[in-house]
């Protein structure tokens, strides 16, 4: 097996790993993601035939995402490096009597095992996490085979999502750990669609992800200046 070096933080891996035990409870630290994950979920069936496709879910944490992309009929991967996450995830498939592979690995140790294995990939709020944002783009692209779809979400680096996501949802309302986010760590599309240029994926869709969290409700919007999601095509 190829030598890869993992592109993590370990501060950002311990501060997921705390939230592991309420992963899966809707009204925890958690709760953003359940709100958000029926829009992502549907945002990802709408581009691809998820039935019987191979799929990785790249940074799944608890398995929120996996397990909507598994019950869709896709036969889903989901790597984490929180070894905390990933075993709540484990726990929880005897839950929901789902069938998906965890696996506590980095995207280049999946990226190099196996190379242009998935039908899709997924990578949904880690970008912003991680210390070399190419370098994961970069990994990305080299799991999909040719014609696979990525499919992304992060923040933008905007004052507006700096009021939201970092002042509005960890200090005033306190629905995130203080220190969840870094605006520096921020992409703008413009930013992220440039690496995924250079990746050698076309990009095919940048969409707005609004979000109430008073009224708990999701939707895909016009308007990209908090949260947006985006799907890339590999040339086949």
């Amino acid at each position: 097996m190829p030598t890869t070096h993992a592109n993590v933080s370990p501060e950002e891996i311990a501060r997921f790993d705390k939230l592991a035990d309420r992963w899966w409870d809707p009204d925890g630290e958690s709760r953003p993601l359940h709100d958000l994950n029926p829009v992502r979920a549907a945002y990802v069936a709408d581009r691809v035939a998820l039935k019987g496709a191979k799929v990785a879910d790249v940074g799944c944490g608890g398995g929120l995402l996996s397990e909507a992309l598994a019950a869709a009929g896709a036969q889903v991967t989901g790597i984490d490096l929180g070894e905390r996450v990933i075993g709540i995830a484990r726990l929880h498939l005897y839950e929901s009597n789902l069938a998906v592979d965890y696996r506590v690995q980095s995207s280049a140790e999946l990226a190099a095992t196996e190379p242009a294995g998935f039908d899709a990939v997924c990578c949904m709020e880690m970008i912003e996490h991680v210390p070399d944002p190419e370098a994961l783009v970069n990994d990305l692209a080299a799991m999909l085979k040719p014609g696979g779809m990525l499919f992304m979400s992060t923040l933008n680096r905007t004052p507006v999502a700096f009021g939201a996501a970092i002042l509005g949802a960890e200090f005033l309302m306190r629905m995130l750990p203080r220190g969840t986010h870094h605006y520096a760590q921020f992409l703008k599309p413009s930013e992220l669609a440039r690496l995924l240029r250079h990746a050698g994926l076309e990009l095919e869709d940048v969409s707005g992800l609004g979000y109430n969290p008073l009224s708990r409700k999701a939707w895909l919007s016009r308007i990209t200046a908090v949260n947006y999601l985006l799907c890339a095509r590999k040339p086949a």
